[in-house]
């Protein structure tokens, strides 16, 4: 069904019969089909599955029955869901983004009830790995924080291959989501709607765009950046940036934007790092450009008196190839973080993430990172990405078939057995 033609059962609330089986309510969800197939998924096995839909992107993206519209506003919303959760004896809820103004009180709401929460985002392994867990992830996530469990864990799990299976497409992700918000920025008919989106999509698309046609020329200068830092033999240092839209950013640390972990950063690295020591600062391939992000990084490395010692690495240069040369990286809680632990280089977490772990992250401050900081404990950082691909994650993608095909089918099977938050014998085998 073609993504703009409206589903049966969109505009009112049908009175699906009750499997023996759980009942599934779906709400925001990866702006793919992702959701409407495992509800698909989950209704050949006996389950019930609905969805309410909070804007018109949210319709688009729901191919099949069982769609509810709110149009109300956003202090109606737990009194019409708290309703909805009794009058059809909701059991799960699934959804992305835990922290937007539509989730919070939505869990809050389910665990009053006992309701089951899981929460799916892209993959804390990268690229072709989605994050399907319990209740919630960084701060929120209940993986274990102690390297005796991770270790226990990970002695119940299969070693993951981290190879690439699936390659997702930049450029359907692009089309549907210009899509989904632009649909959404009508009034009508969902005219009180409050998007989670930091910045004004229209502005954002316009510097993307911009962005992308210069992505070729920035990740050569970041290239020929790197060549010649590493060339001179000194010690080396990255700053991972993320994008000021990620909502871990505002949930999950102390900073309101990048431009005050990057300053905080630098300070502490100009009053404490050795002398000849450099640092790098890294965009997010994907930031879409609103800020000129290499001006105020010169501005800031000036500010503190380093403006020789701080590089910015614009494009999009695998992240990979930037870390092999690193002793160190910086970052507020960027899955980057998981990276760095795996290829061994000591890794410093600004704001609450999963990988925060003795062992794994630096627990000694930022100030003392420059000088002190050790690389991961080998074995707990093995143990750790194996846990980690075991319980928390399928094999697959959103926006691309095969891998949106095999992430639907891994979504399936942990939520039809109930398998979240714990190994399970192979994640490539419930994926096929």
């Amino acid at each position: 069904m073609p993504l703009l033609q409206k589903a049966p059962g969109m505009a009112a609330a049908p009175d699906q019969p009750a499997p023996k089986g759980r009942r599934f309510l779906f709400l925001q969800g990866p702006i793919s089909p992702f959701f409407a197939e495992v509800a698909a998924g989950l209704r050949a096995l006996g389950h019930a599955a609905w969805r309410i839909n909070l804007c018109l992107g949210d319709r688009l993206f729901w191919q099949g029955p069982g769609a509810v519209d709110f149009r109300g506003r956003l202090a109606d919303w737990p009194d019409f869901l708290g309703a909805f959760y009794d009058r059809h004896g909701i059991t799960d809820i699934v959804l992305l983004g835990e922290q937007r103004p539509y989730h919070k009180p939505a869990i809050a709401l389910a665990r009053a009830r006992s309701i089951a929460v899981t929460v799916t985002d892209f993959g804390y392994l990268r690229p072709d790995w989605v994050t399907l867990e319990r209740d919630g992830m960084g701060a929120e996530s209940r993986f274990p924080r102690d390297p005796a469990t991770i270790r226990a864990l990970a002695a119940r799990c299969p070693p993951p291959d981290l190879r690439e299976h699936h390659r997702d497409s930049f450029a359907t992700q692009a089309r549907w989501d210009v899509l989904f918000h632009l649909a959404s920025l009508l009034p009508l008919p969902f005219p009180h709607y409050e998007s989670f989106l930091l910045h004004a999509p229209v502005p954002a698309y316009l510097a993307t765009g911009l962005r992308l046609l210069l992505r070729r020329r920035e990740t050569q200068a970041a290239a020929a950046t790197l060549e010649h830092v590493t060339a001179l033999g000194v010690p080396l240092y990255l700053f991972a940036m993320q994008m000021e839209t990620d909502y871990s950013i505002r949930a999950y640390s102390r900073f309101p934007d990048m431009d005050s972990a990057i300053a905080e950063t630098v300070a502490s690295f100009a009053r404490h790092a050795p002398p000849e020591a450099r640092l790098l600062v890294k965009v997010h391939p994907l930031d879409p450009g609103l800020k000129a992000w290499a001006r105020r990084v010169r501005r800031i490395a000036a500010a503190h008196g380093v403006a020789g010692r701080v590089d910015y690495l614009g494009g999009a240069l695998p992240m990979e190839q930037v870390i092999a040369h690193c002793r160190g990286t910086v970052t507020v809680n960027s899955t980057v973080g998981v990276k760095s632990i795996a290829m061994g280089c000591a890794t410093l977490p600004l704001g609450q993430a999963i990988y925060d772990v003795p062992g794994l992250a630096w627990q000694g401050g930022l100030d003392r990172f420059w000088r002190e900081a050790a690389p991961p404990e080998p074995d707990l950082a093995e143990a750790f990405v194996r846990a980690l691909a075991a319980s928390l994650h399928v094999r697959g993608c959103y926006y691309t078939r095969p891998g949106l095909d095999v992430a639907v089918a891994g979504a399936v099977q942990r939520l039809h057995l109930g398998v979240l938050n714990v190994p399970i014998a192979s994640p490539e085998r419930v994926s096929a």
